[in-house]
């Protein structure tokens, strides 16, 4: 379903995987990839969002830094996405949610949801840019909620998860209060979406995938 594009951003082109709908689309969403670049688990999961009905982008943040990045997500996997994180910063991956947004915007509402560091990217959009979000166990975003959320938001947390302790989903709950659907799993650990993880929750996944849909339902119509 899906193919590779070229888009443009600030800082010069990056490539996205687009993957459109069989029908007119319901909305756009960009989907903001883990700390593993591109891979093959963030385009079936662009892939399925189209399935779903939307025109779904995920742009390879990374481009900026280092092309055709996709990493496995072992221990060298993890040093190496955490490294490109650090090389790109925030700023560098608003950048190319932005030039996937200018790309979406002309012909749809756009949202954005994001896995991973890729949720604190998301919430950045949300607060930065406006977008209607969805962050999946963002585990970055505790630093980042002096910055309000200037669109519909829901977070996804999952309740065994180390990186994100019960403390850090409570400063959540006391920064954003009503400004944020937040949804705390149980018996999930970080990275439950994610069928190539060990914490891959299948029963979870598809809750919490009914509840995004459900959010970009109403807030992309």
């Amino acid at each position: 379903m899906g193919q590779t594009i070229s888009i443009s951003t600030r800082h010069g082109r990056i490539s996205a995987w687009e993957a459109k709908p069989h029908d007119k689309p319901r909305g756009a969403i960009i989907v903001v990839q883990e700390i593993f670049g591109l891979n093959p688990h963030i385009r079936q999961v662009t892939d399925r969002f189209a399935n779903y009905g939307y025109l779904a982008v995920a742009p390879a943040l990374f481009d900026l830094v280092d092309r055709g990045v996709e990493l496995g997500y072992d221990e060298a996997g993890v040093a190496r996405g955490r490294a490109l994180t650090e090389a790109l910063g925030f700023g560098g991956a608003l950048d190319g949610v932005r030039g996937a947004y200018d790309v979406l915007e002309s012909e749809n509402r756009v949202g954005v949801v994001g896995f991973c560091w890729g949720g604190s990217v998301a919430y950045l959009a949300n607060a930065r840019i406006g977008l209607p979000a969805v962050s999946y166990y963002g585990g970055r975003t505790v630093p980042l909620l002096k910055e309000r959320p200037k669109a519909p938001l829901m977070l996804h947390f999952g309740e065994n998860d180390p990186l994100i302790p019960p403390d850090d989903v409570a400063k959540h709950r006391e920064a954003l209060g009503d400004a944020a659907e937040i949804h705390v799993w149980p018996g999930a650990g970080h990275g439950f979406n994610c069928d190539q993880r060990p914490d891959y929750n299948e029963a979870v996944a598809k809750q919490a995938l009914d509840r995004t849909l459900a959010f970009f339902q109403k807030n992309l119509r």
